[in-house]
């Protein structure tokens, strides 16, 4: 879906000037040491993505975020959507050459990390900087705002604390993009890739397009759903002013219009359980097609985020205390 907190305007508030130059000292003094001992401190390509555990968090994210910012992606077995990001995710961690570290935890393995991160639904992307964590988005989201993400990231880690990367080994097989294994192309692959490329140039139109085509003919093609239902989100949402939905929600609330317009805006603000609640109360208070209109379009935002999220459950249980 359309990625929430994706912005990296709350690192500053993370850390305080006297923080940052801490981070900067021990950053300098980690390039310092490796040079000391005649070595360059480069890592072989393999150490771009890590598995991490509850007893090696502190050493393998916290302490290397002092080197590099850390990507923590929070992911299960179970998870469809993960199967779609995780990928994506190591492909970029490759890509970018030590820029960032991609740092996975297996939630079922791991409850009490997820827990200690508040955690609602997977998956979830955190980001460490020197030790301060922020959240980056949950759910899927296009490849183009992730890229965003992380470039927004490496600046702000460079910029605020000295976070040059990790420099990686020439010899290994980090920089070289045929060394990262290559999963076979699908049928349905550039029509996906057109859908991304149509985002990219802000397509909208064109991106749900892409996306309708896979689903005409494989309608339970995950990766399409979920695109189809973030791009027609970001269309809905496009042209509206954020005051006055709030305005007429709160004066009708039991006007569906207001209603969903405001559910919208809820759910790309990374809002889901108001999204969700708001459009269930919709339900309740409504009949006929109005009620009708309200429950579908609560369904189509339980696309978006994607039916293994455990807010869907909840949400999904809710509404069906309401109906029957």
């Amino acid at each position: 879906m359309q990625p929430r907190n994706m912005s990296m305007s709350g690192v500053v508030d993370l850390a305080a000037v006297k923080q940052a130059q801490e981070a900067k000292a021990k950053a300098e003094q980690a390039r310092a040491e490796a040079a000391r001992q005649g070595g360059t401190g480069a890592v072989p390509a393999s150490s771009l993505v890590i598995d991490v555990t509850e007893a090696g968090f502190e050493r393998d994210v916290l302490q290397r975020s002092t080197e590099v910012p850390v990507v923590i992606d929070f992911w299960a077995e179970w998870c469809e959507p993960c199967k779609q990001l995780g990928p994506l995710l190591e492909r970029l961690a490759h890509e970018y050459n030590g820029r960032f570290l991609l740092a996975k935890v297996d939630v079922d393995a791991n409850q009490t990390l997820m827990q200690q991160f508040g955690i609602q639904g997977i998956p979830a992307v955190f980001a460490v900087v020197a030790g301060q964590a922020l959240p980056l988005f949950q759910g899927a989201a296009p490849e183009a705002q992730i890229r965003e993400t992380l470039d927004q990231l490496i600046q702000v880690g460079e910029e605020r604390f000295g976070l040059t990367g990790l420099t990686v080994d020439p010899g290994s097989d980090a920089g070289d993009p045929a060394a990262v294994p290559e999963e076979p192309a699908g049928p349905y692959d550039a029509l996906l890739e057109a859908a991304v490329q149509a985002l990219d140039a802000g397509d909208l139109d064109g991106a749900i397009r892409a996306y309708q085509n896979v689903l005409s003919d494989d309608p339970a093609n995950t990766e399409a759903k979920l695109g189809l239902g973030q791009a027609e989100l970001l269309r809905r949402v496009g042209g509206l002013d954020p005051q006055q939905v709030r305005q007429d929600a709160a004066e009708r609330p039991a006007d569906v219009a207001a209603q969903t317009a405001a559910a919208d805006l809820d759910l790309v603000g990374g809002h889901v359980e108001d999204a969700f609640g708001r459009l269930v109360d919709t339900v309740r208070v409504t009949a006929g097609d109005d009620r009708n209109k309200a429950r579908l379009h609560l369904l189509d935002l339980f696309e978006v985020v994607g039916a293994e999220d455990p807010r869907v459950t909840a949400a999904r249980t809710a509404l069906a205390r309401v109906l029957f």
